[in-house]
């Protein structure tokens, strides 16, 4: 799957960060000694996103790069809407 050059490969690629901050920061929101930044996961999870697109461009594999690129970007989008109105 990491060899496929397809917008869906890049897609599901750089949904798996995310997802795996969503669940860390949900399981560790109690745990502010672990925590000081809220928004530390979300950021990591954006960092790993570029890296893994930088990788995927020097394959050459736009299209997946570019599905990780819509991703990401969504998912800045709604992490910073989130922060600004404290939903709750």
């Amino acid at each position: 799957m990491f060899n496929k050059n397809s917008y869906l490969a890049g897609i599901l690629i750089a949904l798996v960060f995310p997802a795996v901050s969503l669940v860390a920061a949900y399981f560790l929101r109690d745990y502010t000694l672990l925590l000081n930044k809220p928004a530390l996961p979300y950021l990591v999870a954006i960092a790993l996103n570029i890296i893994l697109m930088r990788l995927s461009g020097a394959k050459d594999q736009d299209k997946t790069v570019k599905g990780m690129m819509i991703v990401t970007f969504v998912f800045m989008l709604v992490m910073f809407y989130f922060k600004l109105h404290h939903i709750r």
